[in-house]
């Protein structure tokens, strides 16, 4: 296990290729500051690293959605030895969902279903979870049908769900604390494409450019990363009389 500031580990990027992917070494990288790191300002913000790690054959990219999920992929980091993994995670306080006696071991690249939909299907990875949460609320109030999905890892992707909810659906929307390029959702754009699937995919992340300091909720309201925000691009796709 190797602890490091996401950040940091841009540093030491060669050795992710030669030192363990190469090698298919089960290195687990527990990747802190993994996405917008507030008051650390611009050097430390983690919003790279999706796209750093996606591109490596055979690595594993986690991110979890709340702290009992976190040690249920610590858990599953300790038993797979393939090649090295990762997981992402935030700066700040936990949120305090409660932590089960027994951590689970999860299937390798399996999404959770939180809720089933036939409109949109929101997709929301780690932290942004919640925002997600929040934007299947605000569209179900104007009368859709709206499914929520927890992708849990980055790599690999669960294309099995991705796709069978990119053909029931109207819109996907990705949520991610990431700049888009070359992020989570730039990923689930790719994925459906080779699969022959055209249904529009909209996306909450990170702009093109370093991000200031400041405070997450003032940045995130500046840059467009809200439910909000997402509501209006999804709206978009649906006529409303």
């Amino acid at each position: 296990f190797l602890a490091i500031y996401s950040t940091f580990m841009q540093r030491a990027y060669d050795m992710i290729i030669h030192d363990m992917a190469l090698q298919g070494l089960p290195v687990r990288l527990c990747m802190d500051r993994g996405g917008l790191s507030g008051d650390d300002g611009p050097t430390h913000h983690g919003l790279f690293d999706i796209g750093y790690l996606r591109h490596v054959p055979g690595i594993i990219h986690m991110q979890p959605k709340d702290e009992d999920e976190f040690v249920d992929m610590l858990h599953t980091m300790a038993q797979y030895d393939e090649g090295p993994s990762a997981i992402r995670y935030p700066r700040g306080v936990i949120k305090g969902t409660p932590v089960k006696p027994i951590p689970a071991t999860l299937e390798i690249g399996k999404a959770e279903i939180v809720a089933d939909g036939t409109d949109v299907a929101l997709v929301g990875l780690g932290t942004m979870f919640e925002m997600a949460e929040r934007t299947k609320a605000q569209l179900e109030a104007k009368g859709l049908s709206v499914a929520l999905i927890n992708p849990r890892f980055i790599k690999p992707l669960d294309s099995d769900v991705l796709q069978t909810y990119a053909r029931k659906c109207k819109v996907l929307c990705t949520f991610e604390d990431h700049v888009l390029f070359n992020g989570f959702g730039a990923s689930v754009i790719e994925n459906l494409h080779d699969a022959g699937i055209h249904t529009p995919v909209e996306r909450i992340g990170w702009p093109d450019q370093f991000i200031e300091h400041g405070k997450p909720e003032t940045l995130r309201e500046l840059h467009g990363l809200t439910a909000e925000a997402a509501t209006g691009k999804v709206l978009s796709h649906f006529p409303m009389g």
